[in-house]
């Protein structure tokens, strides 16, 4: 579900007095796309949101629910929205979320 040398090679570019502040911008913006995705019809604003989701998510080593962004775009791009499995993107991030909020710490100190 993470992508754990994903997220440490992160840490180490951005650097550890930084990393907190980038995640807890991650976890904002993408809560914040994700509180809009049930109320938006059009199929290109869900590309786009999908896009944004898939592209935030690999970004800090959410490989799961990346991937079922990725779908879920191309998805909408060829106008077939209504097969875009909202809640299974909730239910991955949550479920990823948790994870890595459990292990982070743990991982990046290894």
């Amino acid at each position: 579900m993470i992508d754990w040398s994903h997220v440490q090679q992160l840490c180490l570019e951005v650097g550890a007095e930084d990393f907190d502040e980038v995640v807890e911008l991650f976890f904002e913006e993408v809560e914040d796309t994700l509180s809009r995705l049930e109320e938006r019809n059009d199929t290109a604003s869900l590309a786009a949101d999908m896009h944004f989701l898939k592209g935030s998510a690999l970004s800090l080593g959410f490989s799961e629910m990346s991937q079922l962004c990725y779908a879920a775009e191309k998805s909408a791009e060829n106008g077939a929205s209504d097969g875009v499995n909202i809640g299974a993107i909730l239910q991955v991030y949550s479920a990823s979320k948790q994870e890595f909020l459990a292990d982070y710490r743990v991982k990046l100190a290894a």
